[in-house]
């Protein structure tokens, strides 16, 4: 059993209690944290983009511990070669390759082609292949065999998001009895959506091996409540806990989180640099509308055109008085769906461009290469308009972002889906369905025709929505949670005075 180390108490902006490590008492080797998922962001890898390098770097630069998974290569003797483990800081970088087979049926076709859509509950986008499906649950079974050899007994295990559903189970079956938790990025489909999928019901029953599983949103966490009850045999028991062979799972809502001090700073400091100059040059007289995604069919990015085109057919005043520049970074070109939609995105932004510009204007500037982070906080803080539309999403950091990087006393608007996660934090924004084509238009026009007063009042309710919540706050508060099931559930020892002391935690 693992021991823990004694814990003090803080409140925390999110109504509950985190807890952090009273400095000096544990040990280096004691309550380390692994962190397992899908990539592993390397420290000389470059600056962090985003996602779960940017919310996790402050929690395990403060605990230190262990990160594993895929290193980004692939190698004909990925299986044989074994496990790369560099030290940096307090962290140590475990690594394993993938083989070319591997990575185009583990990677490119069951995580990206299957569970990426069906979860975001677009199930015509699915390309399933039952030898990528197995394949999927082989790479899963190696990475257990592999960190399994890298676990110490008094190790906390963190699971992160689709590509790993069956580790938990995997883990158990490779010897690992310490605390498991799992946190799905992404949305949960509902049960009906579930079954496009031929033996996703396996898939939920090794995911339930986890002691916590985490989720972005209520409703994310209720979709697959559902799932493990028809598909899984669990039962459903008071406080988000599922019972699964007489042995409880918790289930929890913990959403990702950014530092919005810090990227307020960020996004002041280059909102002055030359890349945004240049940008501010470019737009004499003009509103900026901003979108910044990766390209993915989960984006709305042909639902935006359609609402831009939309306004300049009803709203013709507005022709030569705006830009939108939608950066559509490039990604997973190896999935059919990905490339379809980069056609589309090229024939329907030429379309309208063609059909609405001027020698010396275009309504719409699309790029298909990434910015830098701190570039994107500049041109956030520069624009007007932010469009954060996607069909689904579990989080989306970006809408975040976008609300952090504003001037206090002269804001930009944030459009924002009602299928983003984040919608259920930044109310305040305009919300829309990206289905709607009208009301994107509208949402556009009211954006950039909305006085200060208004702006200013919209933006500070988000701006208090995400001022005090941070990445490492958000990692304590599903550790504590972690904990708290692992005792529970009778995997943990509390010894001494540490008894008293966890069981504030309840």
């Amino acid at each position: 059993m693992t021991r823990l180390p004694t814990f003090i108490r803080r409140e925390s902006p999110f109504g509950a209690d985190v807890t952090e490590l009273r400095p000096g008492f544990a040990a280096a080797t004691m309550n380390r944290l692994v962190v397992i998922s899908n990539r592993v962001p390397l420290p000389d890898s470059g600056p962090r983009a985003g996602g779960l390098a940017v919310a996790l770097d402050g929690l395990m630069e403060k605990r230190g511990g262990m990160w594993f998974g895929w290193s980004g290569k692939v190698s004909p003797v990925a299986a044989e070669s074994g496990t790369q483990v560099a030290r940096h800081g307090g962290v140590d970088y475990a690594t394993t390759d993938l083989t070319p087979e591997e990575h185009d049926r583990y990677y490119n076709g069951f995580s990206n082609a299957v569970l990426w859509p069906l979860l975001h509950s677009m199930p015509d986008l699915i390309q399933y292949d039952r030898t990528d499906a197995q394949i999927y649950r082989d790479v899963n079974a190696r990475m257990a065999r592999e960190v399994q050899a890298l676990i110490g007994p008094d190790d906390l295990v963190w699971v992160h998001d689709y590509h790993l559903l069956p580790l938990p189970a995997a883990l158990r079956a490779s010897g690992v009895s310490n605390p498991i938790g799992f946190f799905l990025h992404i949305p949960f489909c509902a049960p009906d959506v579930l079954e496009s999928v031929p033996d996703m019901g396996d898939l939920i029953a090794s995911l339930l091996a986890a002691d916590l599983i985490g989720f972005q949103t209520e409703t994310d966490m209720a979709n697959f409540a559902a799932s493990a009850v028809q598909f899984a045999n669990a039962v459903r028991a008071p406080g988000n806990v599922l019972l699964v062979d007489g042995r409880r799972v918790m289930l929890g809502v913990f959403p990702v989180e950014i530092n919005a001090q810090d990227f307020a700073a960020m996004a002041e400091a280059n909102a002055r640099k030359l890349p945004v100059v240049r940008l501010r040059q470019s737009l004499p007289g003009q509103t900026l509308i901003l979108g910044l995604d990766r390209l993915d069919p989960t984006k709305g990015l042909l639902q935006r055109i359609s609402g831009l085109r939309r306004l300049l057919e009803t709203q013709p005043a507005w022709k030569r008085r705006l830009t939108l520049l939608q950066v559509a970074a490039i990604s997973r070109k190896e999935v059919g769906s990905y490339r379809a939609l980069k056609a589309a995105l090229d024939r329907e932004s030429g379309n309208l461009n063609a059909d609405f510009g001027e020698p010396d204007w275009l309504p719409l500037r699309m790029i298909s290469h990434g910015v830098d982070r701190a570039t994107a906080a500049g041109f956030m803080r520069t624009a007007r308009v932010g469009l954060v539309t996607p069909l689904r999403d579990g989080m989306n950091l970006v809408a975040k972002e976008f609300v952090a990087a504003q001037n206090p006393q002269d804001p930009g608007v944030l459009i924002l889906s009602r299928f983003a996660g984040a919608a259920q934090q930044l109310d305040a924004a305009i919300l829309v369905n990206p289905h709607d084509t009208d009301a994107m238009a509208e949402a556009m026009v009211q954006a950039m025709n909305m006085k200060l007063g208004e702006r200013v009042e919209r933006w500070q309710s988000l701006w208090n929505a995400i001022e005090y919540r941070t990445p490492t706050a958000w990692g304590r508060l599903f550790l504590a949670s972690l904990l708290r099931g692992a005792v529970r559930s009778n995997r943990l020892e509390l010894v001494g005075d540490e008894t008293q002391e966890f069981a504030k935690f309840g």
